[in-house]
C-alpha cells in the first residue's frame, strides 16, 4: 500500500477529526488525553532530574577520583 502524506494545520485536524463517529471521537479523544497525561508526567519527572546535571555534583559520575 502505498503512503499519504498530508500536510495538515490544526484546523484542518479538527475539521477531520469532528467527522468521524462518535465512538471513534470518543477513543481518539482518550486515546489523546492518556498521551497528554504522560507528556504532563514526562516533564515534571525532568525537572527532578537536573540538580543531577550540576556541574559541581561528580557523585553520579562513572570515574571514582583517587
Amino acid at each position: 500500500m502505498p503512503k499519504m502524506i498530508l500536510n495538515l494545520d490544526i484546523d484542518n485536524l479538527r475539521e477531520l477529526i469532528f467527522q468521524l463517529p462518535p465512538k471513534d471521537f470518543i477513543k481518539l479523544a482518550l486515546e489523546i488525553k492518556e498521551r497528554a497525561e504522560i507528556f504532563e508526567m514526562m516533564e515534571l519527572a525532568q525537572s527532578g532530574f537536573e540538580e543531577w546535571d550540576e556541574v559541581g555534583e561528580d557523585i553520579y559520575d562513572d570515574k571514582i577520583k583517587a
